[in-house]
């Protein structure tokens, strides 16, 4: 199945702009819900933002006083106490605002550390057609581009944008409290400030969430770049794939650019807005002073609070472009946490026999509603012990009916029974424990061979892995490795060849002991004394189990119980392998054209 392509010049999402402004509030209520278990905590750092915006609203009023009541009468006293004063509140400030910035550092990091373990959670819990159509790109970018903006904002911009968003409205309530005609002068600027901060809000909401998708974008190309390497440079194609990257990059350059003039925009605006302010301050403060309306310390305190009015304003818009980055990839995140599973566990999951028919009955297929049929009414039963091999032409849906049958996904038609159970009836735990998936290639995971044994049976003690070894007979191949069990294993069991990570795979399934097994063709891609070992442990293995093989050469088939030939999504011919070559159908021309190309084997 092909995932569909996003066209580099379209802007995902834009068209869900409005929707995600709206949704906005819904975004805040849930992240305070996930902040719950923190509520104690920051209460404490509200508790210590009060604080520090009182103590910094306080400084401007004692530097007023100093001068109406000290220095204007000459009273040394009241200038010392002033200055002592200041300091205290200086130091208080300091304290409390540390404090905050702390609390709110360790609360946020803590947020992050569950929303990261819940998003990595959900996302392993979905099902194949999940990843079939989700990009890996798009969900690297959400576990890396998207918590590293929040990130971003708890470490860089979340404590300044709470402090500074308080000490803007105590800087208002303490200039009227000091002065209200000098209060309103300020508030007649507001207007201004207002319709900027709207239309900047709107406006840099839109372009982070184009900045998000881009990069995901960009994160996609990287990361299908280096994992197709071999295969570019096989084909001399770096050049090309280079500059397509580079394209990928110069539309996330482009947006990140339209997102800071809007940001650079706003500041003008500020800037602006303050130099007019503190104009009309000081002019219309001489004229009220010298009316009596208001000291001249009162004036002095005026200015000083613009500073402490428009500079938090300014430090608000310089964390506010992290702030939206933060707002769009938690949006990103709980779209994706909100996204269904598939395949869903029952209320009341059934248990299934040691043994039984697998039978699959009138089944139909399709990855989307929107898209047409893979699977059309097929209909087949694998007896106790069988083994059953599907053939077919590559895209005949082969794999797809497999995975149907290890409920990798739930058919869109028809049912799948084993012993007379409905699969969708069955926990994912007793599932998977009856029946047992093999890929054609063998994943490693970092950490030991015993620990990528124990991957299938967590809880199985070294004398049941030797079991499991000795049944299969690799117990001296294991042995083989550098430090037997305990060898390490690389990123991606990149320091084991493709033979020695099949017969890992083999080995877990043996440990989880399965009535079922599905098989990939695990011999397809070896080398032949290494296809020769892996056939014998898995003959071992399949024995007196039933075996679905997904099979890629036909010598596989003339082994089987019963051999099922798909073609175009339907079950064309089904029956033992001499009696489809005997009856000269589509087997029979698969296997003649097959053993005409590689000649027929003992």
């Amino acid at each position: 199945m092909t995932t569909p392509s996003v066209d580099p010049d379209t802007d995902v999402d834009v068209a869900t702009d409005e929707d995600n402004l709206r949704y906005a509030p819904d975004i805040g209520r849930r992240t305070l819900r996930l902040l719950r278990p923190w509520r104690w905590q920051l209460v404490a750092v509200s508790l210590f933002v009060l604080g520090q915006a009182a103590l910094m609203t306080t400084g401007p009023a004692l530097i007023s006083f100093g001068i109406d009541e000290g220095v204007s009468k000459g009273d040394v006293d009241t200038v010392t106490l002033a200055s002592l004063l200041f300091i205290g509140a200086a130091a208080g400030a300091y304290v409390f605002g540390r404090a905050a910035i702390y609390g709110v550092s360790k609360a946020g990091e803590a947020f992050l550390l569950d929303l990261r373990s819940r998003v990595f959670h959900h996302i392993m819990d979905m099902s194949m057609g999940f990843f079939d159509r989700t990009r890996t790109g798009l969900l690297v970018s959400r576990m890396t581009a998207d918590v590293e903006a929040l990130q971003d904002l708890i470490s860089q911009g979340l404590a300044v944008f709470v402090v500074s968003g308080v000490l803007v409205v105590a800087t208002l309530v303490a200039m009227f409290l000091l002065s209200w005609q000098l209060g309103v002068v300020v508030l007649l600027m507001s207007p201004i400030l207002v319709v900027a901060t709207v239309w900047y809000r709107r406006a840099s909401s839109r372009a982070y969430l184009r900045v998000r998708d881009r990069v995901g974008g960009t994160l996609t190309a990287l990361q299908e770049g280096l994992a197709g390497v071999r295969v570019i440079q096989a084909f001399d194609q770096t050049e090309r794939t280079v500059v397509d990257f580079i394209d990928t990059s110069r539309e996330q350059y482009r947006t990140s650019v339209g997102a800071e003039r809007i940001t650079a925009i706003y500041n003008g605006i500020i800037q602006l807005v303050q130099g007019l302010t503190l104009a009309l301050i000081v002019g219309l403060g001489a004229n009220f002073a010298s009316d009596g309306a208001v000291t001249v310390g009162v004036v002095t305190a005026f200015v000083l609070y613009l500073n402490n009015l428009y500079e938090p304003i300014q430090q608000l818009t310089q964390v506010f472009n992290t702030f939206q980055q933060a707002a769009a990839a938690l949006h990103k995140l709980y779209g994706l946490l909100d996204t269904p599973f598939d395949l869903v566990e029952p209320d009341e999951p059934k248990q299934l026999s040691r043994t039984g028919d697998l039978v699959v009955d009138h089944v139909g297929f399709r990855y989307a509603p929107e898209l047409p049929a893979v699977l059309r009414d097929v209909s087949l039963v694998l007896e106790p012990g069988h083994r059953l091999v599907l053939v077919g032409s590559t895209g005949a849906g082969k794999s797809t009916l497999a995975k149907l049958m290890a409920r990798f996904y739930d058919p869109t038609e028809g049912t799948i029974t084993f012993g007379g159970v409905d699969l969708r009836d069955v926990g994912e735990a007793t599932l998977r424990s009856a029946i047992v998936v093999i890929p054609q290639e063998g994943f490693l995971f970092t950490g030991t061979v015993r620990d990528n044994l124990r991957l299938a049976a967590p809880g199985a003690t070294d004398d049941r892995i030797r079991a499991a070894l000795d049944h299969l007979g690799l117990v001296e191949r294991f042995e083989r490795f550098p430090d037997g069990l305990d060898t390490r294993v690389e990123t991606r069991g990149t320091n084991f060849s493709a033979g020695e990570r099949q017969l890992v795979s083999v080995t877990r399934a043996a440990l989880v002991d399965p009535s079922v097994l599905v098989l990939d063709e695990a011999t397809s891609s070896l080398d032949p004394g290494t296809e020769l070992l892996l056939d014998g442990a898995l003959e071992r293995l399949m024995a007196t189990r039933s075996v679905v093989v997904i099979a890629h050469r036909l010598t596989t088939a003339e082994r089987a119980d019963l051999v099922a030939v798909v073609d175009d999504g339907r079950l064309v011919e089904m029956g033992t392998h001499a009696d489809l070559v005997a009856r000269g159908g589509r087997y029979a021309a698969l296997h003649a054209s097959w053993s005409g190309r590689f000649g027929t084997r003992p």
